[in-house]
């Protein structure tokens, strides 16, 4: 099959474990997972049809890429990072289960900064 290929690059990290801070608020761990190349697209997370999944509401992208075994994780541990900015993982889709292309539906959570 032709490879879908991509024009970003992206990183798809899972938490692990967490540290504190001076003052004793758990900060998440995160390590690099995944390294994808794809297509992301904005999508508002409004729709006028109403049965679409509560989850799928929420997303503000989509991140489009070829198939990658590593990805096969929970979205609720996950994160993606596009040039600099984070984005949380609502759902990680395996359309039919073909292993061709994952869709990863995001919500937009902030800049990166210092790696956190």
């Amino acid at each position: 099959m032709k490879k879908i290929g991509g024009n970003i690059d992206a990183v798809l990290q899972t938490r692990d474990g967490f540290t504190r801070n001076e003052i004793g608020e758990k900060i998440i761990n995160w390590k690099d997972t995944a390294y994808l190349k794809g297509y992301i697209d904005y999508s508002t997370g409004e729709s006028q049809y109403t049965n679409y999944d509560r989850k799928l509401q929420e997303s503000t992208h989509v991140f489009t890429c070829d198939y990658c075994k590593d990805a096969d994780i929970e979205a609720e541990n996950a994160r993606l990072i596009v040039k600099g900015k984070r984005y949380d993982v609502i759902l990680i889709d395996n359309p039919m289960e073909l292993n061709y292309q994952l869709e990863i539906f995001l919500k937009y959570s902030g800049v990166q900064r210092n790696g956190k």
